[in-house]
C-alpha cells in the first residue's frame, strides 16, 4: 500500500489475566511488529484500569530494549498529569539509550477529562449534540459522544489523586512550548536559563494526539508539529480535526507541510466470521469504560452474552467504525480511510480475548498492507 501502518497498544488485560501478562504480550506482539514491518509502536497512556500501559516511557524503554530498529513512542504522555521538564527529561534518557527511535507523543486528554470533572453538574438543560449519522465518501461519521455522561463521582476521585493537592497544570499549549523551549535550549525562568539534561539538543520532536477541532488540531498545527488524528476514540469529530489542523498549519523546523497520521480499530481474522466473533466483546469493553468507570478486563467471546439494546445504544457509534474482517475487507477499509483523510500514516489498535489473536490480526493487516520487514 501507499503509506506506512504503525501500532497503537493499550497492554490489554484479559478476562483471567494479570498485568504481568499484559505487558509480556506487549513486549511480544512489538517484537513481531517489527519482523512484519510495522513503522511505529505507540504505547497508550491509560490510569486506573484494566489495561498495563499506566506509564508509557518505563515501558518504551523495555520495548526498545527488547526490539532492533522500529520506532517506538507515547500515545500520548498526557499532559494534564505531569511537567513539561519531566516528560523532555524522561524522554531525552529514552533518546540517549535508542536516538532516532524514539517518539514523544503528547496530548491533552488528562486536561480535557480533569476539566470535565472539575465542572459541577448544572440544571440547565445540556445543549443538544448532532444526532444524525454521515457517510464522507465510504467513511462512516457518527454522531459525537457526550464525555459528560461518564464524569462520575468514581472519576472525579481517580483524576484527583493523578496530580498534587491544589495543582494547576499549565494551559496546553504552553506546556507545549515550553517542551520544545528545552528541546531547543532556549528555556528560560525568571530571566534564567534552565537546561533540561538529558532532552536538550535531541532529535526529538512532539507528535500531537487529538480528537476534535479544538486546542490539540490548533496546537499542533500553528506549532508545525505532526498531528495524530483519533478516529478509534471519536470518528465523529476525527476529520473535524484534520481539517483544523491542516488550516492552521505553519511551517517550522519540523515539518515543511502537514504531516497526519489517522487511527483505526480493526479485528482482522483468516474469515470475516471468525473476526466478527472475535470483536463481539469489543463493545462490552467500550460499555464498561462508559459506564463503569474505565475499562474491564477485555471479556471472552465464548463466554460473554450479547449487549442489550439499550447497551449497545452507548456504545454505537465505536462498534459501527471497528473494522473487522478478513485482511481484504480490512484493508479496503483503512485504504478509504486513506483516501478520505489524505493521511501520512495511518495506526491500527487490535484488541482481543486471546493474545494469539490479537497476534494474528496484527499479521493478516501486514501481510495484506504489503508491509515487509
Amino acid at each position: 500500500m501507499t503509506v506506512p501502518l504503525s501500532i497503537l497498544d493499550l497492554s490489554p488485560i484479559s478476562e483471567g489475566c494479570d498485568a504481568a501478562t499484559a505487558l509480556r504480550n506487549t513486549v511480544d506482539l512489538a517484537q513481531h511488529a517489527e519482523q512484519w514491518g510495522f513503522k511505529r509502536y505507540w504505547l497508550a497512556e491509560h490510569h486506573f484500569v484494566a489495561v498495563a500501559s499506566s506509564q508509557p516511557a518505563l515501558l518504551i524503554g523495555q520495548i526498545a530494549a527488547a526490539t532492533q530498529h522500529i520506532h517506538v513512542g507515547a500515545a500520548a504522555v498526557q499532559l494534564g498529569h505531569t511537567t513539561a521538564p519531566s516528560v523532555v527529561e524522561s524522554f531525552g534518557i529514552l533518546d540517549a539509550f535508542y536516538p532516532g527511535r524514539i517518539d514523544l507523543g503528547v496530548g491533552r486528554s488528562g486536561q480535557r477529562h480533569r476539566e470535565a470533572a472539575k465542572k459541577k453538574p448544572s440544571s440547565e438543560p445540556r445543549p443538544k449534540l448532532p444526532t444524525e449519522w454521515r457517510d464522507v465518501d465510504g467513511v462512516i461519521v457518527p454522531p459525537p459522544f457526550d464525555i459528560r455522561t461518564i464524569i462520575t463521582d468514581q472519576l472525579r476521585a481517580q483524576m484527583s489523586v493523578l496530580q498534587q493537592p491544589e495543582a494547576v497544570s499549565p494551559d496546553f499549549a504552553n506546556q507545549i512550548d515550553d517542551i520544545l523551549a528545552m528541546l531547543q535550549g532556549c528555556y528560560r525562568v525568571s530571566d534564567y536559563d534552565v537546561h533540561a539534561v538529558p532532552g536538550e539538543g535531541t532529535s526529538l520532536t512532539p507528535w500531537v494526539f487529538g480528537s476534535s477541532k479544538g486546542q490539540s488540531a490548533q496546537v499542533a498545527g500553528t506549532r508545525g508539529l505532526p498531528f495524530v488524528a483519533s478516529y478509534h476514540i471519536t470518528p465523529a469529530t476525527a476529520l473535524d480535526a484534520i481539517d483544523a489542523y491542516r488550516a492552521a498549519f505553519t511551517p517550522s523546523a519540523f515539518l515543511p507541510k502537514p504531516y497526519v497520521v489517522v487511527s483505526a480499530d480493526v479485528v482482522v481474522a483468516d474469515d470475516t466470521a471468525t473476526a466478527q466473533h472475535l470483536a463481539s466483546t469489543y463493545g462490552h469493553w467500550v460499555y464498561s469504560i462508559r459506564k463503569g468507570g474505565g475499562a474491564a478486563p477485555y471479556p471472552d467471546p465464548d463466554k460473554s452474552q450479547p449487549l442489550t439494546d439499550e447497551q449497545r445504544a452507548v456504545v454505537e457509534d465505536r462498534t459501527v467504525t471497528q473494522f473487522v474482517g478478513d485482511p481484504d475487507v480490512v484493508a479496503d477499509k483503512l485504504e478509504t480511510l486513506q483516501r478520505v483523510t489524505q493521511a501520512d500514516e495511518l495506526v491500527v489498535t487490535s484488541v482481543t480475548h486471546r493474545h494469539a489473536d490479537r497476534l494474528r490480526s496484527h499479521e493478516l493487516i501486514a501481510k495484506r498492507w504489503g508491509l515487509t520487514g
